[in-house]
């Protein structure tokens, strides 16, 4: 992350955080993956947003209104270590590097912090994110408790961090909206690439190594989740990762893939005919998802809650249901009991940002907070019929979901993902051509 954007994320946390108070944000430690071996790092997203710094084991602190008012503890530098698992920042270079006040070696924690603290009133972190931190800052406090003789001072309250930290992240900078439409424009292309490839007798994990490749070939080195590639009734399984099943035709795919971005990310879905061409069924359905998408998109603008467009999808994805013989019942009725959770039993979108499902207050669980300028959200209408649900054979194992990103605008809204195509003409002619 560009070193002035977190700068300008601290200094938004720090106008908002209360008088003579502190605040603590622990990065992410790296994680086992099998005897000896890691997973490949990935930073905890509050501390990447206000330093960019992409190392394990470090902690932010800032101090609201003294010098230094912005402190970072860092692995030292260690030259063997280095030539085993790669560079280290260090505590020497760090301020120039990350913009921040001072930084100490993380290995001198456990007699600095107390001091850096002492005299505060107010503590914020994350209580009850980790017990990794509860744990830290519960022997924080209890040091400073027990030195009053040595001249620490206790702090007298402590706050959730997120209250404050989480609203900032869910609105976004035009800066970060940038980088939020890279992602997506890879997104995309990744997406586009997998429909012009795909065909009989792939396997899904071979449409999920089309767009890795793609996306890690212009920039983005992740993905932002574990991809889906569902074929045929794999598609009804929410959150299929397996991908390892063979690809026939007659059958969709769906795809939710996303890439990250320096940090960011995104998530798009299409879903599409392993063969390029629809069947009657297929386009039946995956006509009522797209009219609902289409639908949602278009009431999307500052002061529209999310629950108000998951109301004219149900109204236009219920109603569907009801013509094609799927659902028996009146309208009205089967959205106010729920009836149709068995074929659409998902939410309309989330927020997107630094985490794929990404922090921010929702108001309710039905989405009743209006959304304002700088809100980035996915909009992902879907249906699944299940391969043994009680219908007709011909919908059986057919699942279709759309989705796209979209960010909202002062008057209205932009869709970031829209290159990539989701009209039933276009995808035929694109996986024709």
């Amino acid at each position: 992350m560009d070193q002035a954007l977190a700068a300008s994320h601290r200094q938004q946390l720090l106008a908002q955080m209360p008088e003579n108070s502190v605040a603590l944000v622990y990065g992410s430690a790296e994680v086992t993956r099998s005897n000896d071996t890691e997973y490949r790092f990935r930073q905890d997203s509050d501390l990447f947003y206000l330093t960019g710094f992409n190392e394990p084991d470090a902690l932010l602190l800032l101090r609201k209104g003294q010098t230094p008012e912005s402190v970072i503890f860092v692995r030292p530098r260690d030259e063997m270590m280095e030539i085993w698992h790669g560079r280290r920042l260090g505590a020497e270079r760090a301020p120039d590097a990350l913009g921040v006040d001072a930084a100490y070696s993380i290995d001198d924690l456990a007699k600095e912090l107390p001091l850096l603290v002492s005299g505060f009133d107010v503590l914020l972190h994350r209580n009850g994110f980790s017990s990794r931190e509860d744990e830290a800052v519960a022997s924080l406090l209890a040091t400073l408790r027990v030195g009053q003789r040595q001249g620490l001072k206790a702090l007298t309250q402590v706050q959730d961090l997120r209250t404050i930290l989480h609203e900032l992240r869910l609105h976004k900078s035009d800066a970060e909206l940038e980088l939020m439409a890279t992602a997506a424009r890879l997104s995309a292309e990744g997406h586009t690439r997998a429909m012009q490839v795909c065909k009989p007798g792939m396997f899904e994990y071979q449409l999920e190594a089309e767009i890795k490749h793609h996306c890690a070939m212009n920039g983005a080195l992740e993905m932002a989740y574990g991809t889906i590639v569902g074929g045929g009734e794999n598609a009804c399984i929410l959150h299929y990762t397996e991908n390892e099943c063979e690809l026939k035709s007659g059958d969709l795919v769906l795809i939710d893939a996303g890439a990250e971005y320096r940090g960011y990310a995104g998530d798009i879905t299409r879903t599409f005919p392993v063969n390029g061409k629809f069947s009657d069924e297929q386009k039946a359905l995956y006509t009522l998802v797209l009219n609902a998408e289409k639908a949602a998109i278009s009431m999307l603008k500052p002061g529209v809650a999310i629950k108000q467009a998951n109301a004219k999808v149900l109204e236009i994805m219920v109603g569907g249901l009801v013509e094609l013989g799927i659902m028996q019942g009146e309208v009205a009725e089967l959205i106010e009991t729920e009836a149709y959770k068995k074929f659409y039993m998902h939410g309309l979108g989330h927020w997107l940002g630094l985490d794929v499902h990404d922090v921010g207050d929702y108001y309710s669980a039905d989405r009743t907070r209006p959304l304002e300028q700088g809100m980035v959200l996915t909009i992902e209408p879907g249906l699944y019929i299940a391969p043994d649900a009680d219908v007709d054979p011909k919908w059986q194992g057919i699942g279709v979901r759309i989705e796209d990103n979209i960010a909202i605008t002062a008057d209205g809204h932009i869709n970031m993902t829209a290159s990539v195509v989701k009209e039933i003409a276009d995808i035929e002619a694109l996986m024709a051509g």
